[in-house]
């Protein structure tokens, strides 16, 4: 069984994977894991070191440092602008 992750750990986390960072799944050893490829969004790291995701293609599986392999997203996201108003 492995140990807990420390506080010192799980605050790396939470500063390298704030809320909104966007991440590229690269491996998942889990069957309902989405597919390698799928991008994501961090929604939050929690005290045991999972970081809770929101998949694109509609799953919430969060990934396990450590465990998956993934990376962050070297072309986030880009906020969707409204058109000018008439």
């Amino acid at each position: 069984m492995e140990a807990f992750p420390t506080k010192e750990t799980i605050n790396r986390l939470r500063q390298e994977y704030p809320p909104g960072t966007r991440i590229v799944l690269e491996a998942m050893n889990d069957p309902h894991a989405p597919p390698p490829g799928t991008k994501g969004t961090v929604v939050y790291v929690d005290d045991l070191g999972s970081i809770g995701m929101k998949w694109g293609n509609g799953s919430s599986l969060s990934l396990m440092p450590g465990l998956d392999s993934f990376s962050k997203d070297s072309q986030p996201q880009k906020k969707r602008s409204r058109g000018m108003e008439r």
